[in-house]
């Protein structure tokens, strides 16, 4: 008998302490991430974000990416999901099918649109012409199939690396302040919230969250081998002059990491509640005069175009802004790395639907019914931001009757909208009625992507749209309040992140309070005034499938979105063939290094006897590099296309003959011997027939 107890003591000690143990630790799930180059077209097509015609590549400043980090069940294969963070604007409709259509014929159905989420970190400086639907097509003229299909190749390789690198381990959470890294654009806008609402968050940033939320991957040993986190600021440091391919400041920020902590560690900087909010620190001032803009319309004597925001390195060149903004993030997720950390405990789950917002009709929390509009752009959104400023007499905050009528008749040449569209929009007065405009195909989405994923005590909102601080707030709070309500969390226990934009791309998400201002922000609010209302009903309405025992009954998948990649327009021009100069070999130096030596930070360059990029778009390999001489006489290569320091022009000199240059410029980071490499690809005139070729730098030494 007394052993009998002793033994039942010492199993009873046993189980307390596996459980001590594990509460520590977190739950043991299979976790795995992986990265791959999604770097497009980096000349002749447009860059995404700022909608300018005239922004096409010249060039290559760093190479862009796809982060996927996975987190399943060590029990059940199927249980998973697979969140993507990409150096993209936004997630794409006919980006995700085509991810989801790959993944498919290489997994059957491991990885399917409930737990698959693409989302973008918002840089305005990457390539364009991938997107599904026309009105974003329209300043690229078209889609172009190469500038998709290394979107979606890289994606699903970097999908592929992350589940193959699958381990047992553990995940953790913390969070962090960063100062001056984030401001409000639109604080006029944020103001019409409640004061009550707004002093709450006096404590995390006020006008905008300056809190970085981040999980961290780690092995059952304890080390870590990845971080995904959250931080909301617009990839709009670099201004819409820029003509050279990046990652903006997230882009930079997570190269930086990756190269700090080496050993293949990936860092996924997430895009969060980013609607509102602007790299541009010190504000927006009047370029002619100086003063700061208007604060209510942001203009300067009336017009929006001086307007223009100022980023922390200001009055230099918001290239040293963007690497200001990236460091403060880098910075603060590498101190989270070893901050006090919440140990991840419990289920994982995911789901995901499509929902109609033409009209989707639900219940407010008072009772009342109400109902989201057919997509549309009010006049305030060609004004722009404070980040890029929009033409002609366009201003921000110009709600009901807008302030040049004309414009009316301009937008009815596209549509006219119905009087139910304009009764359903509220105080939006309709310049581009695109959801109700099918011809040739959709030119904005009407069916919308509705994604929440969980893993213990975190839950994760996915947003399609740009969700603004205040908006953001709301949904995050709104997710929690559910799953405290179910009993799945203890109030307070929970943590709640948002990631957007992201599966496709539906513009903006604000307060009806902000809404009805309409600035930029709330003009691009594509559903009208209850546009929030309705994703915080979905919340409510599908939470359950976050809960430990989920409906036995799978989620609806609701109508399907229209893929209108093959019957998309596209006037782009491809290359048509490349030929070098008179005498001149493809590769060969037109404009070498200099023979005297160079200081460090001293910029060196060469220029080259170049071919159209479009030819090869060397994914996963390099345009440029620079190679250092060793003691033995060999070359090893120390910078490519990943280093921000390392820039790739190219410059067509002859639209007949097809001739053109490149150029290497480095910012010299290191000392010793050494040597640029150029590695094109010339399309033939005969044929088409493309050919791979190298130029080679004479040497140089930098002290």
């Amino acid at each position: 008998m007394l052993l009998r107890r002793l033994w039942s003591v010492l199993v009873t000690v046993c189980l307390l302490l596996d459980y001590t143990h594990a509460a520590e630790l977190g739950t043991l799930y299979s976790l795995g991430v992986g990265k791959a180059d999604i770097t497009g077209p980096v000349v002749e097509i447009g860059l995404m974000g700022y909608a300018n015609p005239d922004q096409k590549g010249t060039g290559l400043r760093q190479r862009i990416y796809s982060r996927a980090f996975i987190v399943g069940s060590t029990d059940t294969l199927e249980n998973r999901w697979v969140y993507v963070i990409a150096d993209l604007a936004c997630g794409d409709t006919a980006i995700r099918n085509g991810v989801l259509e790959r993944l498919e014929s290489m997994y059957g159905g491991l990885y399917r649109p409930g737990n698959v989420a693409i989302v973008g970190t918002h840089s305005h400086s990457g390539p364009g012409a991938w997107l599904n639907y026309l009105l974003p097509q329209i300043t690229f003229l078209g889609f172009d199939q190469q500038s998709y299909n290394a979107v979606v190749d890289g994606i699903v390789l970097s999908i592929k690396r992350a589940h193959e690198s699958t381990t047992p381990g553990y995940l953790s959470l913390s969070k962090g302040l960063i100062e001056g890294a984030n401001v409000n654009r639109s604080p006029y806008a944020y103001e019409a919230n409640p004061a009550v609402e707004r002093d709450q968050y006096k404590s995390i940033g006020g006008e905008v969250d300056k809190i970085m939320t981040a999980l961290t991957f780690k092995k059952k040993d304890g080390t870590p081998f990845g971080q995904l986190n959250w931080f909301p600021v617009h990839g709009t440091s670099l201004y819409l002059n820029n003509t050279l391919i990046t990652g903006d400041n997230k882009g930079l920020a997570a190269v930086w990491m990756e190269k700090d902590l080496g050993n293949e560690f990936v860092a996924g900087f997430s895009q969060a509640n980013v609607g509102d909010t602007s790299p541009n620190t010190q504000g927006a001032f009047c370029q002619d005069t100086g003063l700061p803009c208007a604060y209510e319309n942001s203009t300067c004597n009336g017009r929006s175009q001086q307007c223009i925001g100022r980023g922390p390195a200001w009055p230099g060149p918001d290239l040293h802004s963007c690497e200001i903004v990236a460091q403060k993030q880098y910075r603060k997720a590498r101190d989270l790395l070893t901050s006090s950390q919440t140990p991840v405990l419990g289920v994982i789950r995911s789901m995901h639907t499509f929902v109609n917002f033409a009209n989707y009709t639900f219940t407010l929390p008072n009772g009342t019914s109400a109902s989201t509009c057919p997509a549309a752009l009010g006049f305030s959104f060609a004004a722009g931001t404070t980040d890029g400023p929009g033409a002609f007499d366009f201003t921000q905050n110009d709600p009901d009757e807008p302030g040049n009528p004309m414009w009316k008749i301009v937008g009815g040449f596209i549509k006219v909208p119905s009087q139910k569209q304009v009764q359903c929009q509220g105080r939006k007065p309709i310049l581009l009625d695109v959801g109700e405009q099918d011809n040739p195909y959709p030119w904005s989405p009407n069916i919308v992507d509705f994604q929440m994923f969980r893993v213990g005590n975190l839950g994760i909102v996915v947003s399609a749209g740009e969700a603004t601080t205040m908006a953001g707030r709301r949904w995050k709070a709104a997710l929690a309040h559910e799953l405290e309500k179910a009993g799945e969390w203890k109030k307070g226990e929970g943590w709640v992140v948002l990631g957007g934009p992201a599966n496709s791309y539906t513009h903006y998400i604000t307060t009806p309070e902000e809404y009805d201002v309409q600035r930029y922000e709330g003009a691009s609010t594509l559903y009208g005034p209850n546009t929030l209302a309705a994703y915080l009903s979905l919340t409510t309405r599908y939470v359950s499938y976050l809960s430990k025992v989920p409906p036995t009954k799978p989620c609806p998948p609701g109508p399907l979105a229209p893929i209108n990649t093959k019957k998309s327009i596209c006037l782009i021009q491809g290359v048509v063939y490349d030929s070098p100069p008179l005498g001149k070999m493809f590769g060969d130096v037109l404009k070498d290094v200099n023979s005297t030596p160079y200081s460090a930070g001293q910029t060196v360059s060469a220029t080259f006897v170049g071919a159209n990029p479009r030819n090869n778009l060397r994914q996963e390999q390099t345009f440029v590099a620079v190679e250092k001489k060793q003691p033995n006489g060999a070359w090893n290569r120390v910078r490519d296309d990943a280093d921000w320091n390392l820039v790739y022009r190219w410059k067509r000199t002859e639209g007949l003959t097809g001739q053109s240059e490149a150029t290497v410029e480095w910012k010299a980071d290191l000392a010793g011997t050494f040597r640029f490499k150029y590695y094109g690809d010339g399309k033939s005139w005969l044929g088409g027939k493309i050919a791979g070729f190298e130029g080679t730098s004479k040497e140089f030494t930098v002290t």
